[in-house]
């Protein structure tokens, strides 16, 4: 039983947050199959109570796309913001991965990463996409300041 429980707690400490997609834009038309798209997806951050991440991503449509079997493309931005007031749920790491979502059938994932710039007391996040073999150099980045009054409790 006590292993159950601590399979359970690894698994959902690794999941990360849960994307809800805000909307999408399509980039070209099929005819037959799924258009291609670019979808914004907004997670909350699993560990800072009030901020929320907004991720553009590109969505491979056709056929393949359909079936889940298309790898897409690297390119990913992400906007991360105050959205209410900022509290930890506890100690966090200095660079923690706080999303991913797969990008392809097998290997290739969008990730968002979380570091902390004590000297500035800011939470930066930052977007890129990997692979097995090698990754993409396309990235994105954005930051939150908290406040001053408010130092960021790392582990």
């Amino acid at each position: 039983m006590n292993k159950m429980f601590a399979l359970a707690v690894l698994l959902s400490a690794t999941l990360g947050a849960v994307a809800e997609t805000v909307g999408e834009v399509s980039t070209t038309f099929k005819l037959l199959s799924p258009n291609d798209k670019v979808v914004v997806d907004v997670f909350d951050d699993p560990a800072v109570e009030g901020v929320a991440c907004y991720l553009s991503h590109a969505k491979t449509g056709g056929y393949k796309g359909a079936m889940g079997l298309a790898e897409d493309t690297s390119d990913a931005a992400v906007a991360c913001r105050q959205v209410g007031p900022i509290s930890f749920k506890g100690k966090i790491a200095a660079q923690e991965e706080v999303f991913n979502a797969r990008s392809s059938f097998l290997f290739k994932h969008v990730r968002v990463v979380r570091m902390v710039d004590s000297k500035r007391n800011t939470l930066v996040y930052l977007v890129y996409s990997d692979k097995l073999i090698d990754g993409s150099p396309k990235n994105s980045v954005t930051a939150v300041p908290v406040p001053a009054t408010q130092p960021i409790p790392l582990k």
